[in-house]
């Protein structure tokens, strides 16, 4: 099968690429692959007509603190993925179509087995640009007859992961990490190769689906498995009343503080996400985070 995949250098593009083996892979990148294009700037002159493609390009891991900043998320999630649908309406339309989404279009930040049919309410701007591309991608392969399917990813995890988990385990190594009122809080996330894996069944079923591994491990369970990977020492604990008092220093000092209020809050808060529809559907079955984990070192 002829598959473009946007973002094949990115994490989970690369993890992508390599598990279609048996399909014929173009890339597109900024830098690299047989298309180097900056989406947001302009659009690509696509030379086949692809029967699959997978649009895992985006910016993700970043906290905008200018207007410009934010403004670059609209420009590289939702002007990219419009400047993709454009050279595809020149060339020729595919077959199947995949969009890598978040589970960030539901702007939460607690909650418990969110489904798919919860409303849409973010409004920071990843979020926005998600939830904005989502509409996009979901019209225009309506329009043209093309089956179209949603990833709402949670945290990522696997080898090199970047954004929050690598942070965290590049602090476990180094061994200042440490856990916020006993890392009791359960965070939804799935293994990248896991999702790389279901592409081909669910491109030719399409929908919209949340995929985790099922488990929800907490911060705990996280990074103790991370630290015992490493033969380091279990994370130490920060007692949720000192993280507080930190969160109400770090609102007084503004953006120049990396902890607030909110933050402390939102660490310190279950959000899972129900992945039942794709366990019915597509027979989803992923591993667990934590066994992986605690196979080989990420």
């Amino acid at each position: 099968m002829k598959t473009l995949i946007t973002g094949s250098s990115g994490f989970l593009g690369k993890i992508i690429k390599e598990s279609l083996k048996n399909y014929s892979i173009y890339d597109l990148n900024r830098n690299s692959g047989n298309y180097r294009c900056s989406l947001e700037k302009e659009i690509p002159d696509f030379k086949e007509r692809f029967d699959l493609i997978i649009h895992a390009a985006g910016k993700a891991h970043s906290v905008p603190k200018t207007e410009l900043e934010k403004e670059l998320f609209n420009e590289v999630n939702y002007i990219g993925t419009q400047n993709l649908l454009n050279a595809l309406d020149k060339r020729g339309f595919p077959k199947y179509f995949i969009f890598i989404s978040s589970v960030s279009v539901y702007g939460l930040d607690s909650g418990e087995l969110i489904n798919e049919e919860k409303s849409l309410l973010a409004n920071d701007p990843y979020g926005l640009s998600k939830i904005k591309s989502e509409i996009l991608v979901e019209n225009w392969c309506e329009e043209n007859n093309i089956i179209c399917t949603i990833l709402r990813l949670p945290l990522l995890v696997g080898k090199d992961a970047p954004g929050n988990l690598g942070a965290m385990v590049r602090s476990i190594k180094k061994g200042y990490y440490f856990n916020i009122g006993g890392g009791r809080a359960k965070k939804s996330m799935v293994l990248a190769l896991d999702v790389a894996k279901i592409i081909p069944k669910v491109a030719e079923i399409g929908g919209v689906y949340n995929l985790t591994d099922g488990l929800h491990p907490n911060f705990n369970q996280l990074s103790e498995v991370i630290a015992l990977s490493y033969n380091k020492k279990k994370p130490r604990n920060l007692p949720l009343f000192a993280a507080k008092i930190m969160g109400k220093i770090g609102d007084l000092l503004g953006s120049f503080s990396p902890i607030n209020s909110s933050k402390v809050k939102k660490i310190n808060s279950d959000l899972t996400f129900d992945d039942e529809k794709a366990r019915k559907l597509l027979q989803w079955k992923p591993q667990s985070v934590i066994e992986f984990i605690s196979e080989e070192a990420i």
